[in-house]
């Protein structure tokens, strides 16, 4: 079985939440770019950004990451 990656985590959590990417984007203070980048898999986001990522959605920086599917 593939584990999904920050890639997949990213837009499953934005979709998941009824989010577009600029609504994100505007929420978490990061740039709607940077997010369409990331979900795209052309750049890798900063460990402040997975940071700010997780707590807005109340998930682990792990599974965002894909290091582990335990969201909590």
């Amino acid at each position: 079985m593939n584990k999904a990656t920050y890639v997949e985590r990213i837009k499953q959590l934005r979709v998941e939440d009824g989010l577009s990417q600029a609504q994100l984007a505007k929420a978490v203070g990061i740039s709607q770019s940077a997010i369409a980048v990331w979900e795209l898999g052309a750049r890798t986001p900063s460990a402040d950004a997975i940071i700010k990522l997780a707590e807005y959605f109340g998930v682990t920086a792990d599974y965002i990451l894909g290091l582990s599917d335990d969201i909590n």
